[in-house]
């Protein structure tokens, strides 16, 4: 059993949470809680549980309070944490594992010193035990009076710091509605707006970033008759200079990825070349940019990888090399791409970078505005460009690449898609690698390197069971993963009884609405003409039988031939895969995913043709770039 401070108090086993009524045993509790494994005083409790208005035999009372705190533990089988008394007060032992307080400060002093992406990622998971208003069901003024302000000052800290570390990597777009809500909650803590003003003004938003500037000057003179602290009145001036306060964020940029530079050697002799410190005026200037985003954890693949790493590595130099990624939403076709360009990259002396051909708010990204992405992260002067290995991400259509490949003459590109993009290799070339999902054992390997050897080999048949439901899908066994990291008392056999019963809507992040099985499911169908997604809703609540042209003529109600074009499109969409010769078939998560959002319209898809490029929507469903 686990208590749960960070929000109503509750009791919770990992699946069923019991938020205890407003009552004097919970405000006793929520006390000794606030401060585990130390003696708080009689005194102390006394004044939590009644005030000021203290009974005239209150230590009986108190007494009588613990007891029936011990008899709630007793119904929900917490003896070994019970009440212990002690010469002046009473005790409750807690650990990591049995109070989300302890849990929450050792995330927080694991993160520091562990680099900024994994501090950021430690961080984000200590934020997400945070469940509602602390101690919304405690009726004690003393506690939220003296320690409800302090504990809530423990997770300003991490969500300054956690705008800090986005900020730095130029993701303004990101931190933005983060920033908003604080800023609103919290509208006396300056370094939040701050944040706020500095995010919206790298994404061009400079009239509101003033705006906010002036809001919190207009409460701090009417509320205190003070001015806002000299570093917010420093940025409203850098603002309204228009100062370069750091990379300006289209919410498309590329990131590059560039080989590190080399030292310049020094000569032993004064009269003998260059020194350290300059750089010969024939060297080229370093390449800007930040790396490409690591995946962690990377595991199986390893067909697909050497094959890919092979075809990057053992081109000839003239050639602009082409590699297609396809598969299903989730199926990890981003982080294979990202991995081989890690492993690849040093062999493009420009360096790589990646380019999401869809924008922050899910459209695609038209080919014009992604080849002047291109042209202002490439370099300007003749002859140089070449030798640069792209990451084009998430296509839609095959023409936003067409453009891209002919300016990047002499380099390769890694180009992901849902999409097959038969006409980009019917006029390019290249490589099609077509992914589906893990083997069993590629997943085992996963659930291994993050949870730890240890604990995935106390419950060997569980870890294969959550594999399972999972669908060997790369994206939810990490959402899976990342659940059981954070909650260590969890075992994986209740995690995975907990996801079978409402599958895969519970395959989802609450911190992050981008790491979400459903959402990103959603996300797929909206791109698709509406009959087309209705077909396919169709054909996953049917009987889970090999997907014949005649079987799918009769759950469609049209002719074979037009269901077989029906499904030859949604195979192409990475939303049906080839099953026996002449059928097809759908991945168990995706027909659960059908089975759930049941068909909400009536039409019959008897026209249906691929979209065309204006036509393309998505919504802003994509999870992270290493996890996709």
């Amino acid at each position: 059993m686990r208590f749960q401070l960070l929000g109503p108090l509750s009791i919770t086993d990992g699946r069923d949470v019991v938020v205890l009524p407003p009552s004097k045993p919970t405000a006793l509790l929520a006390a000794l809680l606030i401060r585990p494994g130390s003696v708080v005083s009689t005194d102390h409790l006394r004044g939590v549980v009644w005030g000021e208005d203290q009974p005239a035999t209150a230590k009986a009372a108190l007494q009588s309070c613990v007891l029936r705190l011990r008899r709630i533990f007793a119904k929900y089988g917490i003896e070994d944490q019970a009440v212990t008394a002690v010469a002046g007060g009473y005790r409750v032992r807690a650990d990591a594992g049995t109070l989300d307080l302890l849990h929450f400060r050792q995330l927080v002093d694991r993160a520091a010193g562990s680099g900024e992406e994994p501090e950021l990622y430690t961080l984000r998971a200590a934020l997400a035990l945070w469940q509602g208003p602390l101690l919304a069901n405690v009726p004690s003024d003393l506690l939220h009076r003296d320690e409800v302000p302090r504990l809530a000052e423990e997770r300003l800290r991490v969500l300054e710091r956690v705008g800090d570390i986005e900020l730095e990597h130029g993701r303004c777009r990101e931190i933005l509605v983060d920033l908003w809500e604080v800023t609103r909650v919290y509208p006396a803590h300056e370094r939040f707006s701050e944040q706020l003003m500095l995010a919206l003004y790298r994404t061009g938003r400079q009239t509101e970033a003033l705006a906010e500037y002036r809001r919190v000057k207009g409460r701090l003179r009417e509320e205190l008759g003070v001015d806002p602290r000299a570093d917010l009145q420093r940025l409203e001036l850098a603002i309204l200079r228009g100062d370069d306060l750091g990379t300006l964020d289209t919410g498309r940029a590329p990131v590059s990825l560039a080989p590190p530079a080399l030292p310049e050697p020094r000569d032993a002799s004064p009269e003998g070349g260059t020194t350290g410190g300059e750089r010969r005026p024939d060297a080229a200037p370093p390449v800007p940019g930040a790396p490409l985003p690591a995946v962690p954890c990377f595991t199986g693949r390893e067909a697909e990888v050497d094959a890919l790493v092979a075809l990057l590595t053992q081109r000839q130099e003239c050639e602009t090399s082409v590699v297609v990624l396809s598969g299903a939403p989730g199926i990890g076709k981003t982080a294979l791409a990202l991995h081989a360009a890690h492993l690849a990259g040093g062999h493009y002396p420009e360096g790589c970078l990646l380019l999401s051909l869809t924008g922050p708010d899910g459209t695609a990204l038209p080919a014009e505005e992604a080849a002047e992405e291109l042209r202002r992260a490439l370099p300007a002067r003749p002859g140089e460009g070449r030798g640069r290995l792209l990451v084009l991400d998430d296509v839609v259509h095959p023409d936003q690449v067409r453009p891209l490949l002919t300016a990047n003459t002499g380099g390769a590109a890694i180009v992901t898609s849902r999409m097959g993009l038969a006409a980009l290799v019917a006029t390019h070339g290249g490589a099609v690698f077509r992914l589906g999902a893990l083997e069993p054992e590629e997943s085992h390997a996963l659930l291994t390197a993050v949870l730890g050897g240890e604990r995935v080999g106390a419950e060997p048949s569980a870890a294969r069971r959550l594999a399972s439901l999972c669908g060997h899908f790369p994206l939810a066994l990490r959402i899976a993963a990342a659940r059981l990291l954070t909650r260590p008392r969890l075992r994986i056999a209740d995690c995975a009884d907990w996801l079978r019963h409402d599958l895969p809507a519970r395959l989802t992040l609450a911190d992050d609405p981008r790491m979400s099985v459903p959402l990103l499911l959603d996300g797929a169908l909206h791109r698709l003409p509406p009959p087309l997604a209705d077909a396919h809703l169709r054909l996953g609540a049917a009987a889970h039988l090999p997907l014949t042209p005649g079987r799918a003529a009769d759950v469609l109600g049209m002719p074979e031939e037009t269901a077989e074009a029906v499904m030859e499109q949604l195979l192409d969409a990475g939303l049906l895969e080839e099953g026996p010769p002449g059928a097809f078939r759908m991945h168990e998560l995706l027909r659960a995913h059908a089975r759930r959002a049941a068909p909400r319209t009536a039409h019959q898809p008897t026209v249906l043709r691929p979209p065309r490029r204006e036509e393309s929507r998505q919504p802003a469903d994509r999870p992270p770039a290493a996890l996709r």
